[in-house]
């Protein structure tokens, strides 16, 4: 409450502070304006009075001290005529404008209190930086553990009956369950198991069997052992990164700074940790670095979309295929006239394939883009038109359809 009483005190104490800055002109501006008027007569009297002391002292013959009175009798008659321009604008309105201060001042605090009133949220405590620094690490430190995580996950999901596997898989694993009780050291017994738990969506048993694979292992596990622990961490607790799986990813990437897949799971850690900036940036090199065709890919552009919404832009651009060395190569050695056919043929087989297989964002946004540059802006207007009703439901392939649009140039709507 005493919070409360000083930060209305001090909102108080600026909002009087700038009222009386604004408005205080508005009050005493009529007498500015004559003062300003006045002192300018004054001026031109004073150097009138110079003229004839110049002249007594002989510093002026008396033809260049009459020159002088003229000119500055001239000055001096329009600054009296504009004395009296001024006096009656601003003598005119000045009970008017006085009156209306208060008013202005009334509907001025009125409108900040209304406006703070609607967006501000007058009780919420003081959140300094340093205090919100250190709550953020707290709360990472204090984060669930795997077994939390997994336990957590158990509870809310809904108690149904997992699909039953093909009889040969399920005669599988309880053979190698029976037999590893009493081979606990059977590293390709354990690698099987996971592999087949795995197969099954059964992510917190192919979890505990892979750890023991690691655990097997010890220091020459390898960085595609480590990432599958951690993959199978990351899907017992539905996509949350414990501090356990963030171990364990960092252990995979000293091995290999480059494994995709530990790449895509520690930006995905770097999101749940409020990085979303960090997630960005690794989601989207790895994007740019493909293949397109690689299973990553999928969830690393929907992580993109996400990282981007949360940091308020515009999901980004991802690389698109361009020709490969041997359609650059063919084409270097073709005449200008060939090389155009070439484009030409390129742009309508692709233009075939969406028209009659549909295709991804990307392949409609560079078919936009080549029809731009090969000057048929009515073909590229009609094939956005195409493009955004077929994403109308998808916010990130709209989004790819319309940047394209922006950068080709064509209008923001379409018929």
């Amino acid at each position: 409450m005493a919070q409360e009483l000083v930060f209305w005190g001090i909102a108080a104490a600026g909002l009087v502070l700038a009222l009386g800055l604004v408005l205080a002109p508005l009050w005493r501006g009529a007498v500015r304006a004559e003062r300003r008027a006045s002192y300018d007569l004054q001026v031109h009297r004073d150097q009138l009075r110079e003229v004839d002391a110049d002249l007594a002292r002989g510093v002026l013959t008396p033809a260049e001290a009459e020159a002088s009175r003229v000119e500055i009798s001239r000055r001096l008659i329009a600054a009296a005529d504009a004395e009296a321009r001024e006096a009656d604008a601003a003598s005119a309105p000045r009970g008017l404008t006085r009156r209306a201060v208060p008013v202005l001042a009334l509907c001025v605090a009125l409108i900040g209190l209304g406006l703070y009133g609607w967006l501000g949220a007058p009780g919420l405590p003081d959140q300094p930086l340093a205090q919100r620094t250190a709550d953020a690490a707290a709360a990472r430190a204090n984060r669930p553990t795997q077994a939390a995580a997994e336990a957590m996950v158990a509870e809310r999901t809904p108690a149904e009956a997992p699909p039953a596997p093909a009889p040969a898989d399920a005669e599988l694993i309880s053979k190698l369950e029976q037999v590893l009780k009493d081979r606990p050291d059977d590293l390709q017994g354990y690698r099987l198991l996971a592999r087949s738990l795995a197969s099954l969506g059964r992510w917190p048993e192919a979890r505990v069997a892979q750890e023991r694979v690691v655990a097997l292992l010890g220091d020459k596990a390898t960085a595609d052992d480590l990432v599958d622990l951690a993959e199978a961490q990351v899907l017992a607790t539905n996509g949350y990164v414990s501090p356990e799986a963030e171990a364990v990813l960092g252990r995979a990437l000293r091995l290999a700074p480059d494994h995709p897949v530990a790449r895509y799971y520690s930006a995905l850690a770097l999101l749940g940790a409020g990085r979303a900036d960090l997630a960005l940036t690794i989601w989207q090199r790895l994007a740019e670095q493909g293949p397109e065709d690689a299973p990553w890919m999928a969830p690393t552009r929907a992580g993109l979309a996400e990282a981007a919404r949360q940091l308020g832009m515009a999901p980004p651009m991802p690389a698109l295929p361009g020709p490969t060395a041997d359609d650059v190569r063919a084409a270097e050695d073709l005449s200008t006239e060939a090389r155009q056919s070439m484009i030409e043929t390129m742009v309508a087989q692709l233009s075939s394939r969406l028209a009659s297989e549909g295709g991804p964002a990307p392949d409609w946004a560079r078919l936009i883009r080549s029809l731009t540059v090969l000057g048929r802006h009515e073909q590229a207007t009609a094939v956005l038109a195409e493009a955004r009703r077929t994403f109308a439901a998808d916010a990130t392939g709209l989004a790819l359809v319309d940047a394209a649009a922006r950068e080709s140039g064509l209008p923001a709507t379409t018929p």
